[in-house]
């Protein structure tokens, strides 16, 4: 049994792998195009704003809900032991906060 290949073999093998190696470089020279690496930074960085701005909304449903469960009932209806002294305080906070700028300017 001989393993001899024919030239014409070696010749196609030889074309076949030209190919094959063409497609590669091209390949290559596509992923290191400028604007295919732009692309790709591009859509990693909206997916990481995606990611992030999901989270900071459960967060904040999170927070408004306990707030909600916190001041308002089962059925729906206020629960004023707890909402009248959060509205005393804020209203406080904001007086002291009008005082606070006029002294600033005056």
């Amino acid at each position: 049994m001989s393993d001899a290949r024919t030239p014409a073999q070696i010749e196609a093998d030889i074309a076949r792998r030209r190919q094959e190696l063409a497609v590669t470089l091209d390949e290559i020279a596509v992923r290191v195009h400028p604007k295919t690496i732009l692309g790709g930074a591009k859509a990693k960085a909206a997916s990481t704003v995606d990611r992030t701005a999901g989270q900071a909304y459960v967060a904040a449903n999170r927070a408004v809900s306990g707030v909600r469960a916190q001041l308002v009932s089962e059925d729906g209806s206020p629960r004023l032991e707890r909402i009248v002294p959060v509205a005393l305080a804020a209203v406080a906070l904001v007086g002291l906060f009008a005082v606070s700028v006029r002294r600033r300017r005056g």
